[in-house]
């Protein structure tokens, strides 16, 4: 299948809109840096392979949310073993300008870590609705639709998520 230079330019735009956050969201999911990218690449790919037949475009977000859901649980079960709960070096870049507070910059990145570290303890239905929520700046309507759950059972995993990563964190600064 041959593509225009409009498929082209749609894909490009598309791609430079959705790939931070879409990475994020997989990175965060499975904590290492080079599956998440072979991911991202996979998804993209499919989704310039299939751009004619998607006739929504407005979709596209859901598309490749689902999909890269759909390629992290498929990682999960290739992976067939739990993934490493301390793994969470890779997960994020800390930029620092000579003007910040080096102390208070290394305890946000600090926290950082203590966040995946404890997120990484929960299911995967609690810590994605997490990840969607607080990383990828979703509402509750559109995780709901993305996850093809009720709104409700999204508040409630989200409010059981929190309580744990608030009695976690407790536990480790006490």
């Amino acid at each position: 299948m041959t593509h225009s230079n409009d498929d082209i330019i749609e894909f490009t735009l598309i791609f430079n809109k959705y790939k931070v956050k879409l990475y994020n969201y997989v990175l965060k999911m499975i904590s290492d840096r080079m599956p998440a990218e072979d991911i991202i690449q996979n998804i993209f790919l499919k989704l310039f392979e299939n751009m004619k037949s998607i006739k929504n475009k407005d979709s596209i977000n859901f598309w490749l949310f689902r999909s890269a859901r759909n390629e992290v649980y498929v990682y999960f079960r290739n992976k067939k073993a739990r993934k490493d709960q301390f793994n969470v070096g890779d997960t994020d870049t800390l930029e620092i300008d000579s003007g910040s507070n080096l102390a208070e910059l290394l305890e946000i990145k600090e926290t950082a870590q203590l966040i995946m570290i404890e997120l990484d303890k929960l299911p995967p239905e609690q810590k994605e609705v997490f990840i969607l929520k607080e990383y990828s700046g979703f509402s509750y309507s559109e995780i709901a639709s993305l996850l093809e759950i009720d709104e409700a059972l999204v508040k409630s995993r989200l409010y059981k998520t929190r309580q744990k990563l608030i009695n976690g964190l407790n536990l480790i600064y006490k």
